[in-house]
């Protein structure tokens, strides 16, 4: 229902309640048993903790590593070993992965409880004619709610009395201004944030006071509406999380066949099916990188650990990774990009002379005519009047001086149809003046003087010019000017004659504020757009306003556009779609406008991450890959929808935490390119020998030893590998791009059949110099220590893009750590005579031993060679697209 766009009268008729008793007890008590409690609600059950834990394992990858558990208890059972270390390690990252999962779907739940917490425990209305406190669950529709400055709104409603009644509304419709209401009407198109005869729940009541008839209660309300939008949104799997489950895919189907391909060659060679039963399976084993998802966890929970230390709390592990990827950032202006407190930026006056003195005096007329008080040391009061007490002080005027000096002796309260409030105030002479803020518009031209210096000269048309000229400028410039102008008496006025007060007053000057931006914001926006990643405004306040902030920041620059809510309501989802390609700022937008402009960005392909701190951002904050919530400012409505929190509430942290999450990126693709590299390298092994006729060079427990000792500490450590300095001058990636992009997938295969023809070589060598005809002991022993060492060596060369001469190679301490405690292990195995007999290895010589670390030491030329080539074809391909351009 329109009710803005209603008569007072009618609304109450409409409602059936009278405006001036409000409902009798009786039937506010049948509506309340009728339509329910003032409430936020969720409808349905949830899911029981057991009911949900074991639903995680409904997923492709995990049901792919218990295959891999079994697998290898039945391999690990067969050859009579009595450790299952990679049956346990495959369960445990099983287990972590259900635990994990549980506790990301409760998220939705924590946002609506949140919604619940902001009901107020009390209201006052109206009922039969008296003024009666209720719970403010029990307020129900037709009920006359009472507004006080301080109180709580708890209902939306239909302003039927304003005296000077201001409220605060920005968690709901992102206008960062106190609203002053009023009681007349709006035509049906108004927005939200401009229907100033209504009132509306979870908002604060900041000046004044006033009535207002609830026309909406519980999730028939705004901040109900944003309930129902943010149920509606579906959790969204991030890049990273789509990437895994297509890689877990791939390896299962690749693992499936190489079992079945060995398997087959095998028995068409004649050998014995148990042997080749027991070899492809072991193969297939080493195939899946079944750490890869507790090596991905363990990275992630690394950069949680590092982002916690720098402002960012994570909510969920794999949102480290979703912002590094992030093409859009989509950002609540007020609280977010600025402090979220007026402040006056500007004075004015006017005359020919201009000087420090009238300025003084301009400060001190404001605090004069100004209701802020000290509590605590700290200005309390309405956002404007604290802004001017401020300024103030800030110029060296203390206000409770100068209102002890000249005492208030009377007021006429501010009042959104006059635009106007005036103090008295006793001078030490005996003589009264009289104090008055407000528009400027209105005070210019009940102004007939204004000071040039010390005199008061006449305020003719030429200067009104000069200053209505100023006062648009000023406005322009997205500021809030108030004007003030005082008038001297000889005798106390009379107050109650509003007409003959507030004229023929002397015009002193003017203020201009703004909800300032946040000083880093600016470098942050720049490092943003240096990063590839396009920062884009969208808030509830006005066009004017945003566009000057954005422009300010360094959002919205020449050639960019700017949309309105009211503009953007005509458009459908194609259209949106096109104009958000240009589009950097959107202006008093409403709470479903945000889904849909992320849901735009979101089609076009972009990886969008949207912050905010208000109830009106949650919904969105749900809707884009990864929302991310103020942490002072923001409301546990949004923290609970979020992914992410800044502590801080510092746009600027957002770059720090995109910086982390390209590195960890960067770090997981490392662990994977290393991962499958060697895995192939294991699998090529294998592969070509059988192609070539040979003997098996590798045993399953061999296979199996070299899975466990290259596929887990090595690549734990390339995921502590410290962000690369050049990570945030490339632009994001491209959400259709996949874990393997950037030619990964060919050098995986490249430098998989370089470690695999390497254990070949071992093995060729071992058993033609080092055997006798018919034994493999020597040769196999060669090669399972080229194949691990290799892989271990290999390791470094993962650290970076670039050639290893050019950073630091050793910096990775970790990295040196796997790196000796796999070579202790794998020479362990093979010198320690116990150890040798169970994995039926020979001890080496010393010129075995020189030809192995001569073969596992190859892939850091040949792969430095392949560094090289690869910033040649780069250094010609931009050559090739400079000289186009």
């Amino acid at each position: 229902m329109d009710w803005w766009n209603k008569e007072s009268k009618e609304v109450g008729q409409s409602l059936g309640t009278s405006l001036g008793n409000g409902l009798s007890l009786e039937e506010a008590k049948k509506r309340l048993m009728e339509n329910g409690k003032n409430l936020l609600h969720q409808e349905g059950t949830n899911a029981g903790i057991v009911r949900r834990f074991f639903a995680q394992f409904n997923d492709f990858m995990i049901m792919l590593l218990l295959v891999a558990a079994a697998v290898s208890f039945g391999v690990s059972y067969l050859n009579g070993e009595k450790e299952f270390i990679d049956s346990i390690i495959i369960i445990a990252i099983v287990v972590l992965n259900a635990l994990l999962g549980v506790i990301q779907e409760s998220k939705a739940q924590k946002a609506l409880e949140a919604l619940k917490k902001m009901s107020a425990p009390k209201a006052v209305v109206l009922r039969g004619g008296m003024r009666t406190e209720i719970p403010a669950e029990d307020v129900v529709v037709g009920d006359i709610m009472l507004l006080e400055t301080g109180g709580y709104i708890c209902a939306d409603g239909r302003v039927i009395e304003s005296r000077g009644l201001k409220t605060e509304e920005s968690a709901i419709t992102g206008e960062s201004l106190a609203v002053e209401k009023e009681t007349c009407i709006f035509p049906k198109e108004t927005a939200l944030g401009d229907r100033k005869n209504m009132v509306l729940s979870g908002s604060f009541v900041l000046g004044g006071s006033g009535r207002a008839v609830a026309v909406a209660t519980g999730m028939d309300t705004e901040i109900g509406r944003i309930a129902n939008l943010l149920a509606e949104q579906e959790d969204q799997e991030t890049p990273l999380q789509k990437k895994l489950g297509e890689t877990g895919k791939t390896l299962g189907m690749g693992a499936l066949v190489i079992c079945a391909v060995i398997f087959a060659m095998g028995l068409l060679r004649q050998e014995p099916a148990f042997s080749m039963f027991m070899t492809s399976v072991s193969l297939a084993v080493a195939a899946i990188p079944e750490g890869l998802p507790a090596i991905v966890t363990i990275v992630l929970a690394i950069g949680m650990q590092r982002m916690s230390k720098k402002n960012t709390i994570i909510r969920r592990l794999p949102a480290v990774e979703t912002l590094g990827s992030a093409s859009v950032i989509c950002s609540d202006k007020t609280g977010t990009l600025t402090q979220n407190k007026m402040k006056v930026v500007k004075l004015a006056d006017y005359g020919k002379k201009k000087d420090d003195e009238k300025r003084q005096l301009i400060l001190t007329l404001f605090s004069l005519c100004n209701d802020c008080h000290r509590e605590k040391e700290k200005l309390v009061g309405e956002p404007t009047e604290r802004a001017l007490a401020e300024a103030a002080e800030e110029g060296g005027i203390a206000i409770e001086d100068v209102q002890q000096e000249m005492p208030r002796e009377g007021e006429i309260p501010f009042s959104s149809e006059r635009k106007m409030m005036t103090t008295l105030h006793a001078m030490g002479d005996g003589t009264w003046m009289t104090v008055t803020k407000g528009a400027p518009d209105i005070l210019f031209e009940r102004c007939d003087k204004c000071l040039d210096g010390h005199n008061q000269v006449h305020f003719d048309s030429n200067k009104k010019s000069k200053a209505r000229m100023q006062n648009g400028e000023m406005a322009a410039g997205a500021l809030r000017v108030v004007a003030v102008a005082f008038r001297e008496w000889k005798k106390k006025p009379d107050l109650s004659k509003e007409d003959s007060i507030e004229c023929d007053m002397v015009f002193v000057g003017m203020a201009g504020m703004i909800d300032p931006p946040r000083p880093e914001v600016a470098g942050a926006v720049l490092l943003c757009k240096k990063a590839g990643i396009r920062p884009v405004m969208i808030t509830g306040d006005h066009a004017l306003t945003a566009q000057a902030i954005a422009t300010q920041l360094g959002i919205y620059e020449k050639g960019d556009t700017c949309i309105t809510g009211q503009e953007l309501s005509k458009l459908s989802d194609e259209e949106l779609e096109k104009a958000a390609a240009h589009c950097t700022v959107f202006a008093r937008v409403a709470p479903e406008h945000k889904v849909r402009i992320v849901k735009a960005y979101q089609k076009d392909g972009s990886v969008v991450a949207m912050t905010g701190d208000g109830v009106n951002d949650a919904p969105a904050l749900k809707a884009a890959d990864i929302g991310c919530a103020m942490g002072k400012s923001g409301t546990e409505v949004a923290k609970g929808a979020a992914d992410m929190i800044l502590t801080d509430d510092n746009f600027a942290t957002i770059v720090e935490a995109v910086r982390e999450g390209r590195g960890i990126y960067d770090n997981i693709r490392k662990a994977v390119h290393f991962l499958l590299s060697s895995n192939i390298g294991e699998i090529i092994t294998i592969f070509a020998a059988m192609c070539f006729g040979w003997a098996t060079p590798l045993l399953p427990i061999q296979l199996l030893w070299v899975n466990l000792v290259t596929d887990s500490l090595p690549a734990i450590a390339l995921g502590m590998d410290p962000v690369e300095g050049d990570c945030m001058e490339r632009p994001p990636r491209q959400r259709e791009s996949t874990l393997f992009g950037g030619g990964l997938g060919g050098k995986i295969m490249v430098e998989g059949m370089m470690i695999g023809m390497l254990a070949l070589l071992a093995f060729a060598i071992g058993h033609i110099y080092f055997d006798d005809e018919k034994m493999y002991v020597t040769g196999r022993t060669m090669a399972f220590a080229v194949l691990s060492i290799s892989q271990l060596i290999h390791a470094f060369n993962m650290r970076s893009e670039h050639s290893l001469l050019s950073i630091r190679p050793f910096e990775n301490t970790w990295l040196v750590g796997a790196f000796l405690i796999g070579i202790v292990l794998q020479v362990g195995v093979i010198m320690i005579q116990p150890l040798a007999t169970v994995f039926k290895v020979a001890p080496l010589g010393i010129w075995e031993w020189l030809i192995v670390a001569g073969l596992a030491c190859l892939p850091l030329p040949i792969v430095e060679l392949e560094k090289w080539k690869d910033r040649k074809l780069e250094r010609r391909r931009q050559k090739k697209e400079y000289v186009i351009l």
